[in-house]
């Protein structure tokens, strides 16, 4: 490959989703990776197939249907995990299974107790049974960053050695300094006599709110592939942000002198997609991709970006996808209209689940006189679900003020039955929320229960996002509408219908 250009890795939905409480159902990590393969990253790790049938079915449908990037299962240096990371990723136009084994001195004694050596022979013994399967396998010494100079430089040439064609040095726990992590990659350049024969890559995490510096860092110093997931989503502070990386190499290809394959129009885009269906937003002044990225409301800001907006924007908004939209949607569009707004958005809809989506939309643009793309990404949030509703709203009637005691009446279909139940509560929420469990009769815990407006002015979209525990695991629950209740009942109800779609016989999530 040309030492110009940098191949953009994203783990969005095998590292990004292992975020608390982003748990993805198997159909909507196929929404994203059909939207990364838009966005035209290089390559998609799509699960750990091992660790659960729901990952496993994740990376085997991913493997089915995206075309274009490589498709990525993670495998521990374990026989198990990668003959069933094998088996997800058979369909795969593109296959590759990135095996790793912790090499740094903590981890070797308080997790494996196994000495240098008896590590380097599993990593060999990892890579070589992963060769066996596919010609592209990506080795990662986990921890890097913490690891002896001497034993990383060892194993990352026996890797290569075994048959890995990508060699990845992660900073797994954000410990490293951009100075000190971009030697480390020139160091791994210079002294491993094979490094030619394996692709670079690096991927960093965000602890210390280093994880692009120490990309770009290692960028600069001769890394050839950046790891990284959509708004920087991850286990606990995160990764290093596509969206920072992609647009710092193309704002200063002036300093860096590399490229990449990302359409960066499709950007905003893709981080609106990750942000509904993992049910984390994106804080206002996220660089790149925050409602306040290209917000100016300084007098003086303003009257120099009207001028000339590279007074203070160094890129263009149209850059990343933040152009106004010609296609207004409101009570009187189409099918066809939505359809076409919907593709721009990363839904593709067969007919029936358009009609169904159709009438949804036509509720929400009789409350509102223009439908706007956030209030469709709040909409399709609901329309994701794993399998058909066990339960749905029918209708519900709340009765509440400062000196009456909150009472909610709601109505649930059940099949070809409906079912009313009415409680009191501390609040409306409250209220309808224990009608809600009497009927279902789920025992869950509520915490965390958020609102947002989708949009601005009085006929804003209001969002809900629940999470709520069942027998020790969490799960998402979100619901849109102009009314805060109904959004309310929808994201409680979208959670209990999760958890009792996984209960199915032959159903995960």
């Amino acid at each position: 490959m040309s030492q110009d250009h940098i191949l953009v890795f994203d783990t969005t939905l095998r590292d990004g989703e292992q975020s608390p409480g982003a748990s993805l159902g198997v159909s909507e990590k196929l929404i994203i990776a059909e939207q990364l393969a838009r966005l035209r990253v290089d390559a998609i790790e799509a699960g750990f197939p091992v660790s659960s049938q729901a990952q496993f079915d994740g990376v085997r449908l991913a493997a089915s249907q995206i075309k274009g990037p490589a498709i990525v299962a993670l495998a521990r240096c374990i026989d198990k995990d990668i003959d069933v990371a094998w088996e997800a990723l058979k369909p795969a136009q593109r296959p590759r299974i990135h095996t790793f084994v912790a090499t740094s001195k903590i981890h070797m004694e308080k997790k494996f107790r196994k000495s240098e050596d008896e590590i380097l022979e599993m990593a060999v013994a990892g890579v070589k049974r992963a060769k066996s399967y596919c010609e592209d396998v990506e080795f990662s010494p986990e921890d890097s960053a913490r690891t002896g100079l001497e034993f990383l430089l060892r194993i990352v040439e026996a890797a290569i050695k075994a048959g890995a064609t990508v060699i990845n040095i992660p900073d797994t726990v954000g410990f490293a300094m951009p100075e000190q992590f971009g030697a480390l990659i020139r160091t791994v350049r210079e002294r491993v006599p094979n490094i030619h024969k394996a692709i670079l890559s690096v991927h960093c995490h965000n602890d210390l709110g280093l994880a692009v510096a120490n990309t770009l860092a290692a960028v600069h110093n001769g890394a050839q592939q950046v790891e990284v997931t959509v708004n920087g989503v991850g286990e606990r502070a995160g990764n290093a942000s596509l969206e920072e990386v992609v647009m710092a190499l193309k704002t200063r290809v002036d300093f860096y002198g590399k490229s990449t394959n990302i359409d960066t129009r499709e950007i905003l885009r893709t981080s609106k997609l990750v942000s509904t269906l993992m049910g984390i937003p994106v804080q206002p002044n996220k660089a790149i991709v925050g409602s306040n990225a290209f917000a100016h409301e300084s007098g003086i800001h303003q009257d120099a970006v009207i001028k000339d907006a590279t007074t203070y924007e160094i890129m263009s908004p149209q850059d990343i996808g933040l152009q106004s939209n010609a296609i207004v949607l409101g009570r009187h569009s189409g099918r066809h209209g939505l359809k076409m707004r919907l593709m721009e958005l990363g839904y593709n809809l067969p007919a029936p689940e358009l009609d169904h989506v159709y009438q949804r939309f036509l509720e929400i643009a009789d409350r509102k006189k223009e439908v706007f793309d956030e209030d469709l990404l709040a909409l399709m949030s609901n329309e994701t679900m794993e399998t058909k509703e066990t339960w749905s709203l029918a209708y519900f009637h709340i009765l509440s003020g400062n000196q009456t005691v909150p009472t909610a009446t709601v109505g649930l279909t059940h099949g070809e039955e409906t079912v009313q139940e009415a409680a009191v509560g501390d609040g409306p929420v409250d209220a309808a929320y224990r009608a809600l469990d009497r009927m279902i009769n789920l025992p869950v815990t509520l915490q965390d229960y958020s609102l947002r407006g989708v949009t601005g002015g009085k006929d804003a979209l209001g969002e809900v996002f629940v999470r709520v525990r069942h027998e020790g695991v969490t799960w998402l629950g979100r619901g849109a509408s102009t009314d805060i209740i109904e959004a309310s009942i929808r994201a409680y109800l979208h959670a209990l219908n999760r958890i009792l779609a996984a209960q199915v016989p032959g159903k995960h999530e």
